[in-house]
């Protein structure tokens, strides 16, 4: 499987390659006021893409914090303290220690009535 995934990425940065290769030319970005741009056109596509993908990262970028936070504020997520691991648990009957029941997080929304 590993030779299979080199020889994939391998396949691509060939493809990527020859793409370089053959659009070599001057291309002319002209901007607002008179001002513009020259370059291979490589470069500028390349350029282009890497605007979009910090573009799109910066738009989502809020919307993955707010779910980070929310994750780790319901404890829902991965656990960030080693406390958690150290409690004992309701599954092991035998120790002292454990709790006689499992208690469940209460509901993020109140109960819908009278639907």
């Amino acid at each position: 499987m590993r030779i299979l995934v080199w020889l994939l990425r391998l396949v691509v940065f060939f493809v990527l390659f020859a793409f370089a290769l053959n659009n070599q030319q001057d291309t002319v970005v002209r901007w607002f006021f008179g001002h513009q741009w020259q370059a291979p056109t490589v470069v500028v596509v390349l350029s282009a893409f890497a605007a979009g993908c910090a573009f799109t990262l910066s738009a989502l970028l809020p919307r993955w914090r707010r779910q980070r936070l929310a994750t780790s504020a319901d404890g829902h997520g991965t656990r960030t303290h080693k406390a958690d691991d150290e409690r004992p648990s309701a599954a092991d009957p035998g120790r002292e220690d454990a709790p006689s029941r499992v208690t469940l997080p209460p509901p993020l929304h109140p109960p819908r009535e009278g639907l």
